[in-house]
């Protein structure tokens, strides 16, 4: 087989660029292809917030991932994602339906991934600002994660980018992969859509890497129903499906939750897509600590099932399925200290006032005496006898309500009161390919490998169903990212 490449690699978010480098170090001459122009690349990890969740058991394993000064160690808790704890969220969170191999392959592995990221040039930090809090004087990290990328996803995205630059890997941009070079037996390259010309690339092993179809309305509401069409898009507008589309065009067997799509509290009038220099900064993930409204005035979720990195990828969607598509979050001004950072940017939709009563006509598209009464209600159903902690689930908690609000339930009486318009935001979809677990081959619909094809990433179905625990994604598109590249590597040096 003739070709200039041994692996062409498709995208060029966090996982795509884990293949590529995982392919090169494994001996492969590699070819990225990315849709967009340098200055949108990077996917939908230049989006991501950069948290990590990975599994750890001591201080220990945090050194091999960052610095963690000795000062540090006295005063913190770093508390454990031992495998088992990392395990058992991933099955409470998605129904007991996520992949058993799939799943311990991302737990087992991402303490390693994390570690070769950092070889790479990749810097952690610990994560100070959204997942922390002091307590009798002790910095606890809570929700099982204390690291997180330095810089975001974003920064992820530029540490990776650098190791490609370092280790000579081609980058094409404006070059979109329409279909996949199949003569019915193999995949031998990809045809692509460049400077308005079709052009064949070949190579002996190609890695989609190129994400979902959460960018694309016809397929939102063709594979998650109706009304996703009128969801706004967190990321980037280059995650079109198209990488889905032409691996099922040769075969391949889809896997996963299709149904299903990660999707969060995101700023009511956030423009259609990502905006690459507001980042993840129109999310509203503090809602654990008020009230979620409807135009009806009511609650329609219980806003302290958990912390918000087990609930803000499911929440999005009970929001969009909310008449108007879209919630107010009410908060008084005993937890304003604790709102994460998004609440305090430039470009939100806000509404403040002195009492419940001034701040209820100024809830746009809220019944007004629907609001007052459900916050009476809610007020008189808080439990009194439990202390209000942040750092864990402190059992503070509404009695004779419905929906009932399990954690972190204060009575709204500490003025000024604060209000915050959102809507729902489509993260990606979890829908993908089924994939061989030691190589990251993608399969067939009869569960054969299709030689020369594998894919890394959002594209990997059978990981999330229903929900999904925060600061997964990026630590699974380097987990399967490596594995791909490293299978696409050692199959391309077997073609003649």
């Amino acid at each position: 087989m003739n070709s200039s490449y041994d692996v062409i690699v498709v995208g060029k978010g966090n996982a795509a660029l884990c293949a590529a480098l995982s392919a090169q170090e494994n001996g492969a001459k590699v070819l990225m292809l990315e849709a967009a122009t340098e200055e949108e690349s990077g996917g939908n990890s230049r989006f991501a917030g950069g948290v990590m969740r990975f599994a750890y058991e001591s201080v220990d394993d945090l050194k091999r991932v960052t610095e963690v000064t000795d000062a540090e160690i006295a005063d913190s808790d770093f508390g454990t994602n031992l495998r088992e704890e990392f395990l058992d969220d991933l099955y409470r969170l998605t129904n007991f339906r996520t992949d058993p191999e799939l799943s311990d392959i991302l737990v087992s592995q991402s303490l390693e991934a994390m570690s070769w990221l950092r070889s790479k040039g990749a810097r952690f930090i610990l994560n100070y600002g959204r997942q922390s809090g002091l307590v009798n004087g002790i910095r606890k990290f809570f929700g099982r994660m204390p690291i997180e990328v330095n810089g975001g996803g974003a920064g992820l995205v530029q540490y990776l980018d650098a190791a490609t630059k370092k280790f000579g890997i081609e980058i094409r941009y404006e070059t979109r992969a329409i279909s996949l070079l199949f003569d019915g037996v193999r995949v031998q390259g990809v045809r692509v859509q460049c400077n308005g010309e079709s052009i064949e690339l070949r190579a002996k092993s190609v890695v989609l890497a190129c994400g979902g179809f959460e960018a694309n309305p016809e397929m939102r509401v063709r594979y998650l129903g109706p009304g996703w069409d009128l969801a706004k898009v967190r990321g980037t507008r280059f995650n079109q499906g198209d990488g889905l589309k032409m691996a099922l065009e040769v075969g391949a067997a889809p896997y996963g939750n299709w149904s299903g799509a990660h999707a969060t509290g995101w700023d009511r009038n956030a423009p259609e897509f990502g905006d690459i220099s507001i980042g993840d900064q129109y999310q509203k993930h503090s809602y654990i600590f008020g009230l979620l409204i409807n135009s009806d005035g009511k609650r329609f979720v219980d806003e302290g099932w958990d912390f918000h990195s087990f609930t803000y990828a499911k929440y999005g969607a009970a929001v969009l399925h909310q008449e108007g598509q879209f919630a107010w979050q009410v908060f008084d001004s005993k937890v304003t200290k604790l709102l994460r950072s998004e609440y305090r940017m430039k470009y939100m939709t806000k509404v403040s006032a002195n009492t419940l009563e001034e701040l209820a006509p100024k809830l746009e598209g809220v019944d007004p005496e629907g609001f007052l009464k459900t916050v009476r209600e809610f007020n008189d159903a808080v439990r009194k006898d439990v202390t209000f902690n942040q750092t864990i689930k402190d059992g503070k908690c509404t009695v004779g309500i419905d929906p009932p609000k399990s954690n972190w339930a204060q009575v709204l009486d500490t003025p000024p009161y604060d209000a915050y318009a959102t809507t729902c935001g489509i993260t990606f979809s979890f829908g993908g390919l089924r994939i061989d677990r030691e190589t990251g081959q993608v399969l067939n619909v009869h569960f054969h490998k299709i030689p020369g094809l594998y894919c890394a990433g959002e594209m990997v179905g059978g990981l999330f169903y229903f929900n999904y625990p925060s600061g997964t994604g990026l630590v699974s598109g380097a987990v399967f990212g490596r594995l791909a590249g490293r299978g696409a590597a050692a199959a391309a040096k077997e073609v003649k």
